[in-house]
């Protein structure tokens, strides 16, 4: 069984950065495919970036391309999500999912791939 645990959600303002951490346990990260959704007041959970297992190659939802930047560190046994230029339209719970299949870059994108997901953590941006 794995379980995520996510942090580093808060209250930023526009234009400011955060960076949330999904702590993994059960398996090791390098073993996941890992990604991280959010969900808006309102709006259902939607795609925000991805990394599979093995790989480095990285894919992202077209409204953080260039500003988000998804990533792990296998020693930690953790995933990463850097966020900058952070906007109100960012504001949303996020969630950190995985795993343990090597998801191609659609199926990455679906909330019905991952079998295991974090609690979510709060981001708000005020403007």
């Amino acid at each position: 069984q794995v379980q995520l645990v996510e942090s580093g959600g808060g209250l930023v303002q526009a234009g400011g950065s955060l960076r949330l951490s999904c702590a993994a346990s059960g398996r090791t990260v390098s073993g996941l495919s890992m990604a991280w959704f959010r969900q808006g007041p309102g709006k259902e959970r939607e795609f925000v970036a991805s990394i599979p297992w093995g790989s480095v190659r990285t894919s992202y939802t077209d409204s953080v391309k260039g500003r988000f930047t998804i990533s792990r560190d296998n020693a930690k046994n953790t995933g990463y999500l850097q966020m900058n230029s952070l906007n109100s339209e960012d504001t949303a719970v996020y969630y950190c999912a995985a795993d343990r299949r090597l998801l191609g870059p659609s199926l990455s994108t679906i909330v019905a791939s991952y079998a295991y997901w974090g609690q979510g953590t709060q981001v708000t941006v005020s403007s």
